[in-house]
């Protein structure tokens, strides 16, 4: 295939052996862990988990990205689309409350042919927010949740961290698009999201006002409750972090508590992360399990 599924559209050549372009991925998917995730949002992982399949790969490329080695280093094993689906079912299986899909806007043609019957459970479409509309189009009606990150507002920070100056534009369209798709958030009797949007954001060094800015544009483009925002202060530097002195360091308290503070008084519904979520702990092994 030709790919121009992400927002970098290289064009590039994907055989079902080997990949160009930006993600290196080949045709067919690359998947490194497949097991349930406790460590989602409370309303996916509830009490049994999330059915968790971390794809490898990434088109979007962040300096600190804590999954390093199967987003840069690409660590995983090739499989079918028929295995991706007795994935999705193992899962099921093992009681998952969803099938959440890390990062999976490279491989969105497979996906999209695995989920060609619908499963008895919500999908979840993990992502860094940098997704093309047209992409997502593709998938109306296969994913229930979308769960973007709104990573940037400014250019020239997605730009320094990301390679990806266009992104503050490209993922609140796309962000726009899933709200459209899902429409405001329903729950089932559990609390459990069935179907809905979750804003991600996490809380960078030293760019506390872009989290205000972030914060302030889903107050002011969703109606109060119709999405819910996940406030993240688990940055950690990874990757190549080291490089840039600004943000190799985690976030002070006071940047923490400013930031949770900036959303209670936005009123926006969601979560915020404490301290207690920074460190390698809570980055699951990438091992092949499930795989």
């Amino acid at each position: 295939m030709i790919c121009d599924l992400c927002p970098r559209r290289c064009h590039a050549l994907r055989t079902p052996q080997r990949g160009e372009g930006r993600c290196q991925m080949p045709e067919t998917p690359v998947v490194a862990r497949a097991a349930l995730h406790m460590w989602e949002e409370p309303p996916l992982s509830g009490t049994r988990g999330a059915g968790t399949v971390f794809f490898s790969g990434c088109s979007l490329g962040c300096v600190f990205c804590q999954n390093e080695s199967i987003s840069h280093e690409n660590f995983g094993r090739p499989i079918t689309v028929e295995r991706l689906r007795e994935i999705f079912h193992e899962l099921i299986g093992q009681g998952a409350h969803n099938i959440d899909l890390v990062n999976p806007t490279h491989f969105a043609h497979v996906v999209r042919a695995a989920l060609a019957e619908p499963l008895p459970v919500p999908v979840v479409w993990n992502s860094g927010g940098y997704d093309r509309v047209e992409t997502l189009l593709a998938m109306e009606g296969k994913v229930d949740i979308y769960l973007p990150d709104l990573k940037y507002t400014r250019s020239e920070t997605a730009a320094r961290y990301s390679d990806a100056p266009d992104y503050p534009e490209v993922a609140k369209a796309a962000i726009l698009e899933m709200f459209r798709q899902t429409g405001p958030c329903v729950y089932d009797e559990e609390g459990l999201l069935k179907k809905g949007v979750i804003i991600r954001h996490l809380i960078l060094p030293g760019r506390l006002s872009e989290a205000k800015e972030v914060m302030d544009w889903v107050a002011e483009t969703f109606p109060k409750g119709a999405v819910l925002f996940s406030l993240m202060s688990q940055y950690t530097p990874w990757g190549r972090a080291g490089e840039f002195s600004e943000i190799n360091r985690t976030l002070r308290a006071s940047e923490r508590r400013n930031a949770q503070a900036y959303m209670a008084a936005l009123e926006l519904d969601g979560f915020a992360q404490d301290s207690e979520s920074v460190g390698s702990g809570f980055i699951p092994a990438f091992d092949l399990t499930g795989v």
